[in-house]
């Protein structure tokens, strides 16, 4: 980190949550800089300078990004009122702080990333900033390659009107798709819109990240860049 910077960015860079996410920390006076009350959002920290947020000393942690692949099964949260099997159950200890970018329902499978950054956390997790997601989708009966288009155009579901980027098919029963939405459930609602049932969904691409080299239940660091 270069200094000096805003204090949302650094409280940001501290796990606290996104640039805009923590301005509410600020604004509200939860934050002393050198023992000051700082509801500035354009307080600059200084290398040295010592941030607590509600009395507690805030930290630049290590910048961490880890890439899991996530089986059917598991759930995307870290407590889970039914007792199911979540994510975090596959990864040691030490990275159950890190939060989760986005979710895959329990009967999908692939990439989930989970960071310390909630800059990067922002960045990839709102429809905003456009950053696909890549999935393959198998099908219970043979998919028509005629209802591609569709699926490019958009349609309306239960969530609000969902589209892909792009459509192709990989084999008979499967295809690829790419999305920069999120809305829940979106390719089960999509696919079933068009006729279909989705019998398989897995994500194989968040942004520049792929689950290459990971089978189901791995994880591995990777470079926290944006």
């Amino acid at each position: 980190m270069n200094f000096p910077m805003r204090l949302n960015r650094y409280l940001s860079a501290c796990g606290y949550g996104s640039r805009r996410g923590v301005e509410s920390l600020i604004t509200e006076g939860r934050v002393k800089v050198n023992g000051n009350t700082t509801p500035n959002l354009g307080t600059q920290v200084q290398a040295g300078d010592t941030v607590l947020v509600n009395g507690r000393e805030a930290k630049l942690e290590k910048d961490m990004l880890i890439a899991l692949h996530k089986p059917r099964g598991f759930v995307c949260t870290r407590d889970d009122e039914m007792d199911r099997k979540t994510i975090y159950d596959l990864l040691p200890p030490q990275f159950h702080s890190l939060h989760h970018i986005g979710r895959l329902d329990m009967d999908s499978s692939g990439l989930i990333l989970l960071t310390n950054r909630g800059d990067i956390s922002h960045q990839l997790a709102h429809p905003r900033h456009g950053v696909e997601k890549e999935y393959e989708v198998t099908t219970e009966e043979p998919f028509d390659e005629a209802k591609l288009p569709k699926l490019v155009h958009g349609m309306m579901t239960p969530e609000g009107f969902a589209k892909a980027e792009r459509a192709w098919l990989i084999g008979p029963n499967r295809l690829g798709m790419v999305l920069k939405q999120g809305l829940k459930r979106q390719i089960r609602h999509m696919i079933y819109q068009v006729g279909n049932e989705v019998e398989r969904l897995v994500r194989v691409r968040i942004g520049d990240w792929t689950i290459d080299g990971l089978d189901q239940g791995q994880w591995k660091e990777v470079p926290a860049r944006l």
